[in-house]
C-alpha cells in the first residue's frame, strides 16, 4: 500500500501544492513567501489524502 500511496502522492501532492499557489496568487500576495507557504502546505496536506485515497483504493 505504500507503493500505491507514493504514485498518489505524486499526483495528488502537485495538484494540492498547486491549488494553493493559485489560490494565493489569486488573493494577490505575489511575492516568493506566501508563494513557497502555500505550495509547502499543499505538500504537507497530501500525505494524508494520499494515505486514505490508497486505503479506500486497496480495501475495494
Amino acid at each position: 500500500m505504500l507503493r500505491l500511496a507514493s504514485i498518489l502522492y505524486s499526483l495528488i501532492g502537485t495538484s494540492l501544492a498547486g491549488i494553493g499557489v493559485i489560490a494565493v496568487l489569486t488573493a494577490g500576495y505575489g511575492t516568493l513567501v506566501p508563494i513557497l507557504v502555500a505550495a509547502g502546505i499543499g505538500a504537507v496536506l497530501a500525505l494524508p489524502v494520499s494515505w486514505y485515497v490508497a486505503r479506500e483504493i486497496y480495501n475495494t
